[in-house]
């Protein structure tokens, strides 16, 4: 498996196609193409294997000194097998190489998966958004990382 950072239409498709399996209020193609318009603030990494060019991705702001990850997702059919952890890690490497020293993002509190991948790879709790997501409406906890590897 590769990581690299979007860098095709094809692409843009691949990361949508993950947005509508993997959230109940997926971001959209609009979204995305603005965002992109922002290449020093906005990355966007797919993970691709050798069957898949997009099986997983991450989508980050870079702000100073920090990153906040706002979407970190892998195809249904690819979970279960180790993508999101590799993914997160390229990213937490690329991100110091950025001389970023922290990162944050929200989760759903019932996110099991996810905080577990998170924990695992250093964030901690910083905070609770109330009522931050909705369909269905539910707090996000705030995680932090403070130094990446």
């Amino acid at each position: 498996m590769t990581v690299e950072r979007l860098a095709t239409d094809a692409d843009l498709d691949g990361v949508l196609a993950i947005e509508d399996a993997a959230f109940n209020n997926p971001t959209t193609r609009e979204w995305y193409e603005s965002e992109l318009k922002r290449p020093a603030v906005c990355f966007i990494y797919v993970l691709r294997t050798p069957e898949c060019p997009v099986a997983a991705f991450c989508a980050f702001w870079r702000v100073v000194d920090q990153i906040h990850i706002n979407n970190l997702a892998v195809l249904p059919a690819w979970r279960g097998q180790g993508l999101a952890s590799h993914l997160l890690a390229e990213v937490m490497t690329e991100s110091a190489r950025m001389g970023v020293d922290c990162a944050t993002l929200e989760v759903r509190r019932s996110n099991t998966a996810a905080l577990r991948l998170y924990a695992k790879a250093g964030f901690v709790e910083a905070g609770v958004r109330r009522n931050y997501y909705t369909q269905p409406v539910e707090d996000a906890l705030v995680l932090v990382c403070k130094s990446t590897p």
